[in-house]
């Protein structure tokens, strides 16, 4: 487990080493927008489309997507309980919404568990995210982030979440599996080599996501009930419940990881998107990323 996170927070350094130093020329952010274009677009969808073809589904599809709905929902509850009683303006609030409920499940998420249990790792972060996270994130995420933002922007949470290639990937590989259709040796070959991208490109990217000069000590104050929601409340939530319907061994374990990730980089997108304080959430994003590194092995411990 250790080395496995050394070795994310190496190829995670490069991405920040990035932001300083213009490699070929790119800034970080140019970069990172087409390599996260190229992961969203083309890498995750095959990675997530040939994984989810050989799964085992079943039982435990259900237990992994009800434990990440229990545990978004009850983070997001908690962390709209604290928040009235902060002082803070209605941009902060809903930008510390979202920072405490979503968890970096695919960009952190997959790899750690792709490390650590191969393919059923790969299937346990997909299905946490694919079938619980994203749809969460995409209506509910959406809509408070409209309700609390500046932005003018009309909604419309199911034509976005139509356009995740990702959740596509996602029902026709379960489609297939669900239907019995045995997967190719050269579909295989082929999906797991585009698919082999996916890891270090994104955490390339989440490297270059991460705004370290925003971590002052008045920010880490404003931040610090979503911190503890994102990294101690949704695991503990997640392991609670996985236990109650019945999930047990590696699944157990890796439902409980991805629970603990950081918050998700992507929110940044939405905070810039509907108006919401985006510094506050980069802020949480960064920290509880670098706060991760210590806190996933002791859910990893407690886990197994």
């Amino acid at each position: 487990m250790i080395s496995v996170i050394l070795q994310m927070a190496g190829t995670i350094a490069l991405g920040q080493i990035w932001r300083h130093v213009r490699l070929g020329g790119w800034s970080a952010d140019a970069a990172r927008g087409a390599l996260t274009s190229s992961v969203y677009y083309l890498f995750l969808p095959a990675l997530v489309f040939s994984v989810l073809w050989r799964a085992p589904l079943g039982a435990d599809t259900l237990r992994i997507a009800g434990t990440a709905g229990v545990a978004v929902v009850s983070s997001l509850l908690l962390m709209a309980a604290v928040g009235r009683f902060m002082t803070i303006s209605r941009a902060q609030f809903g930008a510390l919404l979202l920072a405490a409920s979503f968890p970096n499940a695919t960009y952190m998420g997959l790899p750690l568990l792709g490390s650590l249990f191969g393919d059923e790792g790969r299937a346990v972060a997909i299905q946490y995210d694919l079938f619980a996270c994203t749809p969460l994130l995409l209506s509910v995420g959406i809509l408070l982030a409209a309700r609390f933002g500046t932005g003018e922007e009309e909604v419309h949470p199911l034509k976005t979440l139509l356009k995740v290639p990702p959740l596509w990937a996602a029902v026709a590989g379960a489609g297939l599996n669900l239907a019995g259709v045995g997967q190719p040796e050269w579909a295989a070959e082929w999906l797991d080599r585009i698919g082999a991208a996916v890891v270090p490109v994104m955490l390339v990217a989440l490297g270059m996501s991460l705004r370290l000069e925003t971590l002052t000590g008045r920010q880490l104050a404003t931040v610090s009930p979503a911190l503890l929601i994102q990294l101690l409340w949704m695991p503990a939530v997640a392991i609670l419940f996985a236990l109650v319907v019945g999930t047990s061994g590696q699944t157990l374990t890796a439902v409980v990881l991805e629970a603990a990730m950081p918050t998700m980089v992507l929110g940044l997108v939405i905070c810039d998107r509907f108006g919401l304080d985006t510094t506050l959430y980069a802020t949480t994003a960064s920290a509880s990323t670098l706060l991760a590194l210590l806190t996933l092995p002791f859910w990893h411990g407690l886990a197994v």
